[in-house]
């Protein structure tokens, strides 16, 4: 595996510190940087570097935003993103933005997002912004209830994809995993969600449905994320988030990164489905307030609640987790 450069810098105390100096930064699949922590991410690139906690063994250690050449950002709110892109621009760092636009409005699954209609017009500005191929389209996860079908579900991917027909060239979707994750079943059984787990019969009549509506509608490239099932013969490929395609077509020019991406190998350090390259993540677990009833992030709402509003008590700090004087 393509492993990260390591350098030494100066921390916020003036202590040198080894530090990983990567060319491509996700910010990020453990959190929505983009919706509540915008400021404090642009800090930190000013102040060339973050603190970052590996959320299995909790150790910490520095990583070098000095060399960054392209971003990935992960959002369901990527607004606060607006008025920082010039900056990027500025820097000569790259973009795009995995938005999240999903529709559990009615089930209340995810209780702090805005509205479905201010999202979408989100959307549309960011498009304006970035161009199309900037900000890529997920409806994820997909979850099946004793509210929400196949039906249900397909129906509000065409909504949405009728609203953005003209902004966004493709749809990355994943079939939500629940009993996987057991803080996630324990979390939805307590607020009285009965949830369904997908089956390979219902994965492929929703893969084989929403294909022909694409094709008479909308023409979007489909994609599944870290999905083992193989639905190719739909139409429907393997993405890879962190996806050195979509790098490439966005960032010409830049040919430190084009080099890169050349010669890039998948994340050994993503689950085995996982199609991405070799990027590093800054965010934290259990930091985002969005409190979806769904999430894997979060030990739960409470802890997540918690430790935004120690980030708020300490915004300076040059790490989203505050559990200490900053460096």
């Amino acid at each position: 595996m393509m492993k990260h450069t390591t350098i030494s810098l100066s921390n916020d105390k003036g202590t040198e510190v080894p530090a990983r100096v990567p060319l491509i930064v996700s910010a990020s699949r453990a959190t929505d940087i983009p919706a509540f922590y915008a400021d404090w991410f642009f800090r930190r690139l000013d102040k060339g570097y973050v603190r970052w906690r590996n959320p299995f063994s909790g150790q910490e250690s520095y990583v070098s935003l000095g060399n960054t050449r392209f971003i990935v950002f992960w959002s369901k709110n990527p607004a606060p993103l607006i008025p920082y892109l010039p900056k990027l621009k500025a820097r000569g760092i790259g973009c795009y933005i995995h938005f999240t636009l999903n529709d559990y409005e009615a089930e209340g699954l995810e209780p702090n997002v805005p509205p479905l209609a201010q999202r979408i017009d989100t959307f549309r500005r960011l498009v304006d912004a970035l161009g199309v191929g900037g900000v890529v389209w997920r409806f994820d996860p997909l979850i099946l209830t004793d509210k929400i079908s196949v039906d249900t579900l397909l129906e509000r991917i065409a909504h949405i994809a009728d609203s953005l027909s003209d902004w966004t060239e493709k749809l990355v979707f994943s079939f939500a995993d629940i009993e996987s994750y057991k803080k996630v079943s324990r979390n939805l059984r307590l607020c009285g969600i009965n949830y369904r787990e997908w089956v390979e019969e219902s994965m492929r009549m929703f893969a084989s449905r929403l294909a022909a509506m694409n094709l008479d509608n909308w023409r979007l490239r489909l994609a599944t994320c870290a999905e083992r099932i193989d639905l190719s013969e739909y139409g429907i490929e393997h993405n890879r988030c962190v996806d050195p395609e979509l790098i490439s077509r966005l960032a010409p020019h830049d040919a430190t990164l084009q080099n890169f991406l050349y010669n890039a190998k998948t994340d050994s350090g993503q689950r085995k489905a996982c199609g991405c390259i070799l990027s590093k993540d800054i965010g934290a677990y259990s930091t985002c307030p969005h409190s979806c009833l769904y999430c894997y992030a979060n030990t739960s709402s409470a802890a997540a609640l918690a430790n935004y509003r120690k980030y708020t008590d300490n915004p300076l700090n040059d790490s989203i987790i505050c559990t200490r004087a900053s460096g």
